[in-house]
């Protein structure tokens, strides 16, 4: 068997099917579903260098599509981009996103946290270990906050715990978001609730 017997003697013709992929196939035969002819026929080489040269993209028509749509609209996208970031900016801040600032400037509501019960006596229990939590309640959620007090600075000669009437008045310190704060708030023993605030300590 020489050479020549192994040539691939078969006449093809170009294809292309709805993507704009192409391909070849035998002219004698019945194109495959979804397969069309595209005007050229010859041998196997001639047909293949034709598809060499008109196939110079090959991603498949609707992925370019969808690429070019999304390329026209990137001006829009990045015009939209830039108006929601300017406007972000513009927007004035809820000051009490700053917790630290914001509970540093004037007086806040504030209550005992107190678990699993809010009872005066459970608050009297936490002042004599030194530890208690005070709740801001203006902000967002509500922070309550752990307080190691400052027996020195508190005050409890107002206190009247057996009665549940009277005040304390509380101050300890603590770290918020990174900075010591000092917390003085004054809690009504009958409410259980009052008024606090917060002062950045200087070191």
């Amino acid at each position: 068997m020489n050479k020549d017997d192994n040539e691939d003697k078969t006449i093809y013709k170009v294809v292309v099917n709805h993507e704009e992929q192409y391909s070849i196939w035998p002219v004698d035969k019945e194109n495959a579903l979804g397969w069309k002819d595209v005007g050229k026929s010859g041998p196997k080489a001639e047909c293949l260098q034709y598809i060499k040269e008109v196939w110079t993209d090959m991603r498949p028509q609707s992925l370019r599509k969808k690429m070019a749509e999304m390329e026209a609209r990137r001006p829009e996208l990045e015009r939209e981009a830039a108006r929601r970031k300017a406007e972000a900016a513009s927007k004035p801040k809820d000051p009490r996103d700053d917790l630290v600032k914001f509970l540093s400037h004037g007086d806040h509501s504030v209550e005992a946290g107190l678990r699993p019960d809010k009872t005066v006596q459970a608050l009297k229990e936490c002042i004599d270990r030194g530890y208690v939590h005070i709740k801001f309640t203006d902000t967002r959620g509500g922070t309550e906050l752990g307080v190691r007090l400052d027996r020195d600075a508190s005050d409890l000669s107002q206190a009247k715990f057996d009665d549940q009437a009277g005040n304390v008045h509380l101050e300890g310190g603590l770290t918020l978001n990174y900075v010591k704060v000092r917390c003085i708030a004054d809690i009504d023993l009958k409410t259980l609730a009052g008024q606090g605030h917060l002062e950045p300590v200087k070191e």
